[in-house]
């Protein structure tokens, strides 16, 4: 099963966003789909950026705890919603409430509603094309690395998962 449309990619590897120590930006995928979570790996890691993938958001928890406190902690979250044992909007609402700053592209086939409190850098509708989300992951992290510091909001509204 493909889940990009099929584009040729042009050579991004040198193009890669750096984090602060200037190495490649280092990115968690969360996907429940193992075709998806695969091929949404190759493509990251070929246009120069570090992937760690999860299956679900309870991995994905897991690895982001264990990362917390690293200098070369993740730069970029990038998750499904609906997913076995923890939804992607389950996960980005534990990583707020731990106020864990982190980048987060919501990548899903039914856009939830009310989830602006949760501060997504973006919303992608599946499927991806491998365009898409390259251009997207870069231009997050290009304003992540160049804006100013993010800061978390005080209260919230409970997320509806669709």
């Amino acid at each position: 099963m493909k889940f990009f449309t099929e584009k040729p990619l042009a050579d991004l590897g040198s193009l890669a966003s750096k984090s602060c120590n200037d190495s490649p930006a280092r990115i968690l995928v969360v996907e429940d789909d193992a075709d998806a979570r695969r091929e949404y790996a190759e493509v990251l890691t070929r246009s120069g950026y570090r992937v760690d993938t999860a299956e679900d958001g309870a991995a994905a928890w897991t690895m982001l705890e264990a990362v917390s406190c690293d200098p070369d902690a993740y730069d970029l979250l990038i998750t499904d919603n609906r997913m076995p044992k923890m939804s992607g909007l389950e996960l980005v609402t534990k990583l707020r409430e731990e106020r864990m700053i982190l980048s987060v592209i919501l990548a899903s086939g039914a856009t939830p509603i009310n989830i602006g409190w949760l501060r997504l850098s973006a919303i992608l509708p599946k499927p991806l094309s491998t365009d898409q989300l390259v251009e997207t992951v870069r231009e997050i992290l290009r304003k992540s690395h160049s804006g100013p510091e993010q800061t978390l909001p005080e209260q919230r509204n409970s997320p509806e998962q669709n």
